[in-house]
């Protein structure tokens, strides 16, 4: 089975150091990887993969600016997994609780 972009995501999302990264990029994007390392128990090297996976995953966008990478949380990928994944049981959750509570007001006095 070929490995699609949603796979990529899923991958880069399942890594709890990942997901710190991005909630710091979340917080205040165009972050440098100094900004990022800081206050982080992982290596700068180990920093500077983890970027390099939430880019490939798109999850990260860098720009240059002179010498420094300024790094910016990108939430695009998320949203299409909520598209994909979440918003079609979202519907029928609602819907059951809108259903429950019209059968429990039809039930007052």
């Amino acid at each position: 089975m070929p490995v699609t972009r949603i796979d990529v995501v899923f991958k880069a999302l399942a890594d709890p150091s990942r997901r710190e990264l991005l909630d710091r990029l979340h917080a205040r994007s165009g972050l440098t990887l100094t900004e990022l390392c800081c206050g982080l128990d992982m290596t700068r090297q180990a920093v500077t993969q983890h970027l390099a996976v939430l880019q490939e995953a798109n999850l990260v966008a860098v720009r240059r600016q002179g010498r420094e990478k300024l790094h910016y949380f990108n939430p695009v990928p998320i949203h299409e997994i909520y598209e994909r994944w979440i918003r079609k049981f979202e519907k029928q959750r609602l819907q059951a609780l809108h259903d429950f509570k019209t059968k429990l007001e039809r039930k007052r006095p």
